[in-house]
């Protein structure tokens, strides 16, 4: 009997690198999948109030107001700040739904004159259940109170 000597066995090997990829590409994968959170897009410090009433279930509009008196529609800038551009980014974004609710989230330091105009383009398109947005003094958690 031949045993054979072990001087051309060769040692086994493990490679490793489409492991790696597979991993790596499992890592891309469930990083560019999850959702992140709406309120992180914009720097908003809302104005303080006593809550008062909460918004109704459903999808409501959002309507954003920066500190600079930037309008942002549902997350989507109005480029222009006048009442008929906003007007029009409005309808487009709502559609014929003139009964949804809308929140309007402006940043405490933002131009008065800027939420005058988000209210009456709001206004004028015939919507009337209007939310704006506060924080309550005691915490720092953000309610919505009614304003009709």
């Amino acid at each position: 009997m031949n045993f054979g000597s072990r001087q051309g066995m060769e040692e086994p090997e493990l490679n490793l690198t489409s492991l790696i990829d597979v991993v790596f590409c499992l890592i891309i994968f469930f990083v560019v999948t999850t959702t992140f959170d709406d309120r992180s897009a914009l720097n908003i410090v809302l104005p303080k109030a006593e809550p008062s009433q909460t918004i109704p279930v459903g999808e409501p509009l959002q309507v954003q107001i920066n500190a600079e008196g930037r309008y942002f529609i549902a997350g989507n800038e109005v480029l222009q700040r006048d009442v008929e551009s906003l007007k029009t980014a409005i309808a487009q974004i709502a559609g014929d739904d003139r009964e949804r609710s809308v929140i309007l989230r402006a940043d405490g330091r933002t131009p008065h004159q800027s939420v005058v105009t988000a209210m009456d383009a709001l206004g004028s398109l015939g919507f009337s259940k209007l939310s704006i947005a506060t924080v309550s003094e005691d915490s720092s958690s953000s309610t919505e109170t009614a304003r009709d």
